[in-house]
């Protein structure tokens, strides 16, 4: 009986060949789009959970308030870890990890500056699933001045040898590693990225006994029988009795008495898997996070691109409902129950979804790696063999399979084979006006993306464009110029005299962000607040065009300046200060309290992401920092020829790198552009999709008018008369479809605009656009078969059946 209904469902391909392939070439782009988009959402969402026994390992992250400043880290103290291995019953394992960035490693002749190199303890590869394919996991990391490498930093270093047992310099002192391992690198779903593994044995960070210092990451596995609530409750136990005292001597209150004033100063637990989208509030990490958020609005788009499919198959099967009527009509004559016609249209419809689905799969093999490089992911096509993504992308297939062949299988079984018979049975009114509501939304969800695509670009250009307080464009950033030793400053001397180079300054800083948060108090009140921090030197106003708001900035003539500092405006507003040049501001950052006199106020500058707002600020004097600023004039390439030739005269076997400032800051868009270019290109598939669906419709329409338009014709009707009654229907079906996509689109885009501290307002202009760009590609789409019609002899029209 199937192999019946599925020759059926051949036959009817090949005789309605036109709506057909109309139909299959949507289903597939649907189905395709919704298998690119869940590769991407399961990649998204298996973040750390390759681990084993991933559900029963946690980290630690620090709540601290003081003041009116609150602030979440993914960071926590030293002595932490262990303490909680000691003296939390069910915590079984600990570990605590602390980045290197930007350390120069040496063997031979070969020198490179890497970015991605961890110091940890030494159950590091016990703790985690990372794999060795040389070393012992249980040994590699346990002597001090021991490292493992990756695969891609073996060849790198050493091309085929093994380099086991091989020593490689690191950092500005020149220490000594020796190679017990090489682990094959963390896969791209992994927080936790590394291209060196060094041992913490004899790590001084890791030795620190401070409970107030943070600065490494502290990982733990639990009992699966113990609950994170009585761990965070023991763990509070344990702050109060740590850190209590170094409050005292620090701050000079008591513990208890400063949450009595509303601070906070509280470790805390989350799952490690839960990072990447569910810990927004955490202000650093191991990796930049995402926000679950995008997941939402991805996974959404992607299912509305199958309604969109879904509805075309809905509509064309409808509409040609007139067509298939005489057959069904004759089944139910010669005893077909209606069951079984129902399982008949089912069945065709699954032919149709199957050749939709060989299609969609071979599109998504060729698509991936172009969706990769839009997604910014390393997706692979074997992703779609797993358990857990073939049985979701067969309940895709089937839900497609039901939505779009339920309609109307029971729709044309439903007619009277009497009438039928007759030649009564027309695609009646009722029947229009589900395919007119679907057409409505169909276009109505095109429309939507096409203005939050607008919107979404349209906030991009205002932060790239809005004026963020600095002068951002021809700065170069030179990191880590400790490398040059005694030739640092001789260095910069060097620098200011060549030609093209405006200004230079040091600064321990490396923007967008700060690298520290300290705690400070005015002089003059008791109240304790956190304000971000960073060292400077006297010509980092000029370097970045910094504006002053009042007094002045670090300055030579002044020796004083040793103890003063310059805050921004949020800080003066923060501090309650009306004279600020009037006031000290003690620091509390360091072995013992230190007192500033304010010299200078700045004006707000964005010196971090754009979803929050201009945090207070306080700059200290320096000239021993790390991280070199560069302005110059003329072009890029001349600057940074410039600037490695006056490198290379200081440090010959140093590798000279660099970047810019205005990229850096750029990438704090890299989330928001990635969503922009999805959505342009999900919202050209929504929108062709759509269209297929259309011009079935319209060819179908104008099929069915064939003898009205000639009768118009032979009435004196023109072309374009013709053509235009015949749109007016759809142009009105886009017309309401605008109304109803931008309310939906107003309320979506202000609850995404609104994760933003700067942000444009959403303007009618945009929606306007959005809208006449979709009746612009209806028009298109529908005019073609109209004006077809409309241009046809009016003699064959009248002969028409």
């Amino acid at each position: 009986m199937f192999r019946n209904y599925v020759k059926v469902a051949l036959r009817n391909i090949r005789k309605y060949s036109f709506y057909s392939s109309l139909n299959i070439v949507g289903l597939a782009f649907g189905l395709a789009a919704c298998f690119l988009i869940g590769l991407y959402i399961f990649d998204e969402l298996s973040y750390d959970r390759f681990h084993t026994d991933y559900q029963n390992i946690y980290s630690v992250g620090l709540h601290g308030k003081v003041g009116g400043q609150e602030i979440y880290t993914a960071s926590s103290c030293a002595p932490l870890a262990h303490a909680m291995v000691s003296n939390i019953p069910g915590v079984e394992q600990s570990l605590r990890l602390d980045t290197w960035k930007n350390v120069v490693m040496r063997y031979e002749d070969k020198a490179f500056t890497e970015t991605r190199a961890l110091i940890a303890d030494s159950n590091f590869f016990e703790f985690f699933s990372f794999r060795l394919v040389e070393g012992d996991p249980a040994r590699v990391l346990h002597q001090p001045a021991t490292m493992v490498l990756t695969t891609e930093m073996a060849k790198k270093y050493f091309g085929a040898e093994s380099p086991v047992g091989k020593i490689i310099t690191v950092g500005n002192n020149n220490e000594s590693y020796k190679v017990t391992g090489v682990a094959i690198p963390a896969p791209p779903n992994s927080q936790i990225e590394f291209d060196f593994i060094l041992s913490g044995v004899s790590d001084e960070d890791m030795k620190s006994t401070e409970w107030t210092n943070n600065g490494l990451y502290s990982f733990y596995r639990k009992n699966p029988s113990t609950q994170v609530a009585d761990i965070d409750a023991r763990l509070r136990e344990l702050t109060i009795e740590h850190a209590g005292p170094e409050f005292e001597q620090g701050l000079g209150v008591d513990f208890k008495q400063f949450e009595k004033q509303g601070g906070i100063y509280s470790y805390f637990s989350y799952p490690m898997h839960s990072k990447h989208l569910f810990q927004t509030q955490l202000v650093d990490g191991l990796k930049p996070a995402s926000d679950v958020k995008y997941v939402y609005i991805i996974g959404a788009v992607g299912l509305f691109i199958l309604l969109i499919a879904c509805i075309n198959f809905m509509n064309l099967a409808t509409a040609r409902s007139a067509n298939r009527a005489k057959e069904v009509g004759l089944r139910k004559t010669l005893g077909s129950a209606r069951s079984k016609l129902i399982t008949q249209f089912m069945a065709e419809s699954v032919v149709y979804v199957v050749a939709a689905l060989v299609i969609a799969i071979v599109s998504v093999y060729f698509v991936l790696p172009y969706f990769n490089l839009l997604a910014g992911k390393r997706l692979v096509f074997s992703l779609l063999l797993q358990t857990p993504v073939w049985t979701s992308a067969l309940a895709v297939v089937a839900l497609v399979a039901l939505l779009a062949g339920s309609y109307p299988a029971f729709y044309l079984t439903s007619f009277n084979p009497v009438e039928v018979l007759k030649g009564k049975v027309r695609s009646g009114l009722k029947s229009k006006g589900i395919r007119s509501t679907l057409v409505v939304v169909q276009f109505a969800i095109s429309i939507m993306l096409i203005i939050s695509t607008l919107v979404v670009y349209s906030q991009l250009d205002f932060l790239q464009q809005r004026n963020i307080g600095l002068d951002k464009q021809n700065v170069l950033v030179i990191r880590n110029t400790s490398r040059l030793a005694g030739n640092r400053t001789a260095f910069r001397e060097s620098l200011n005299t060549q030609a093209g180079i405006v200004k230079t300054s040091f600064t321990n800083n490396v923007f967008p962000g700060v690298n520290s948060t300290s705690v400070f108090r005015a002089e003059s009140t008791p109240q304790e607040r956190i304000l971000a921090t960073y060292y400077a030197d006297y010509d980092h106003l000029n370097v970045l065009k910094l504006e002053l708001a009042q007094g002045r900035f670090f300055s030579k003539d002044f020796p004083s300046d040793s103890t003063a500092c310059i805050i921004n405006e949020a800080a003066v507003k923060e501090l309650e200060w009306s004279s600020p040049l009037t006031e000290k501001l003690i620091s509390y950052n360091g072995p013992a309290p230190v007192t500033m006199t304010v010299v200078g106020v700045v004006k707000d500058f964005n010196f971090e992401s754009f979803k929050t707002k201009v945090r207070p600020l306080v700059i200290r004097l320096t000239n021993k920092a790390n991280n070199l600023l560069v302005r110059y004039e003329g072009t890029a390439s001349e600057a940074v020829a410039t600037v490695e030739r006056t490198w290379k005269t200081h440090a010959a076997d140093e590798p000279f790198e660099y970047t810019f400032l205005d990229q850096n800051f750029d990438s704090l868009f890299k989330e928001e552009q990635r969503l922009g270019q999805l959505f342009t290109v999900l919202t050209g598939i929504a929108i062709f999709v759509a269209c297929l669906g259309l011009m079935g419709l319209a060819s179908f329409t104008a099929e069915q008018r064939t003898k009205e338009i000639g009768i118009r014709k032979v009435m004196g009707a023109s072309v374009s008369s013709v053509s235009i009654m015949l749109s007016k229907e759809f142009m009105w079906l886009v017309a309401i479809s605008f109304i109803v996509a931008s309310a939906a689109t107003w309320y979506a885009m202000e609850n995404w605009l609104a994760s933003f501290a700067y942000r444009v307002a959403l303007s009618p202009g945009l929606f306007l656009v959005g809208g006449a760009l979709a009746a612009s590609v209806a028009a298109f789409t529908v005019s073609f078969h109209f004006i077809k019609a409309a241009r046809s002899n009016p003699v064959n029209s009248l002969r028409y059946e």
